[in-house]
């Protein structure tokens, strides 16, 4: 968001609350590029921070009441510090911070939340908005979060109260990002590790699909349970290591036993997210060496497995995919984040990415009769606290 829409959204405040805003902070959203669906099985994942991000501005309130104003979608919500009860509605992410900061701790707030990130796109609008609640709402009592504290809290609300059973990835990813790197996470140690991409040499696009998903729906709590039964079945077997608490304990030789073992729904599920793992670390080690050639294979590879194995993919997904890697200039292209609809991500040629980006748009209306927004994607900084506007 640029620094004017962002005074912007102050004043704002300032209009429907009678006076200026104390504090204020901000948080982007992200793009994986590689290691889907690999976070909650304490394996790998490779997000950037993007150049789109959530901006929560806030003052004190009355008593314990927390009163919100979403310029986003134009609604407003209170409730009660005291009397957290989920909603079902966008206003649980609010409650879900004040859950994860502690009710008691948490004093009442007015606050005003503006974004440009795209919501159920697969670019982590709940994680941004998360983490700048958990910000600025710490900040207006008087203690500010460490990164990774605020990414811990702002997971905790979205997975223990908003009841989404989310991985860690996308907040780490929103408040641990740095411009020009993309960040390798061990979701299990919570190590992070800076991956710079091949800066001049490499673009991201990010072309949103159109079909949106809900996370707290269905179908990805169902590959969480898939993958849990999955690790089940090989431990019955005894394939493994006898201490092996996730599918991230299994590796690549233990391939053809798993498929002598498993039932070829929890085979499909296991064998993506370890063959994922593995692709993270070839990816990084791509980039590291600046062959690209070889990280567009690797997210090609990722995609076929998200399609094929864990089964996540959607028609409009698998067409973008398609047509970008046929374009000039674009090395290789996967969707990104957890499927069912949302975005694709395309590593492409700097020089050659707007032209990519036309003909990825034009293409896929051929297809399906309208245009999707591509964006051109840089790896950007992760959240932060911003100074009230004088």
């Amino acid at each position: 968001m640029r620094h004017e829409e962002r005074v912007k959204a102050a004043h704002a405040f300032t209009e429907r609350f009678r006076r200026p805003p104390r504090v204020g902070a901000r948080a982007p959203g992200r793009v994986n590029l590689i290691g889907e669906h690999t976070d909650y099985n304490e394996g790998l994942v490779l997000p950037c921070a993007i150049d789109r991000d959530t901006v929560v501005w806030a003052a004190p309130g009355e008593g314990r009441r927390v009163r919100i104003h979403s310029l986003t979608n134009g609604e407003t919500a209170e409730f009660e510090t005291g009397a957290l009860a989920r909603r079902g509605a966008w206003v649980d992410y609010v409650q879900g911070a004040v859950f994860a900061l502690g009710p008691e701790s948490v004093p009442g707030a007015d606050l005003l939340v503006a974004s440009d990130v795209p919501t159920g796109s697969g670019l982590s609008s709940s994680a941004a908005l998360g983490v700048a609640l958990v910000h600025a709402l710490a900040a207006l009592r008087g203690e500010p979060l460490e990164p990774r504290d605020a990414a811990v809290l702002a997971w905790r609300g979205e997975s223990e109260f908003v009841g989404v059973p989310c991985g860690v990835m996308d907040p780490m990813a929103s408040a641990l990002g740095r411009a020009g790197c993309a960040l390798r996470i061990d979701c299990r140690s919570l190590q992070v590790t800076r991956v710079p991409l091949a800066e001049g040499r490499a673009a991201l696009l990010v072309a949103d699909s159109g079909v949106r998903r809900e996370l707290a729906s269905g179908s990805y709590g169902n590959r969480r349970a898939e993958c849990e039964a999955a690790l089940a079945e090989a431990r019955a077997a005894g394939i493994g290591a006898a201490e092996a608490r996730s599918l991230r304990d299994f590796g690549l030789d233990d391939l053809p036993a798993l498929e002598r073992a498993l039932a070829p729904v929890a085979l499909r599920r296991a064998r993506h997210v370890i063959s994922e793992n593995a692709r993270v670390e070839a990816f990084c080690a791509a980039l590291a060496q600046d062959d690209l050639a070889a990280a567009g294979a690797r997210l090609r590879e990722g995609h076929r497995s998200l399609r094929d194995d864990f089964e996540v993919s959607t028609p409009e997904l698998d067409a973008l995919c398609a047509i970008g890697d046929a374009l000039p200039g674009v090395y290789g292209s996967r969707l990104t984040g957890a499927g069912f609809g949302g975005c694709s991500v395309h590593l492409a040629d700097p020089e050659r990415a707007d032209a990519a980006a036309e003909a990825l748009a034009a293409g896929f209306a051929e297809r399906f009769g309208r245009r999707p927004p591509v964006l051109r994607a840089a790896p950007s900084e992760g959240a932060s606290l911003l100074s009230a506007p004088a």
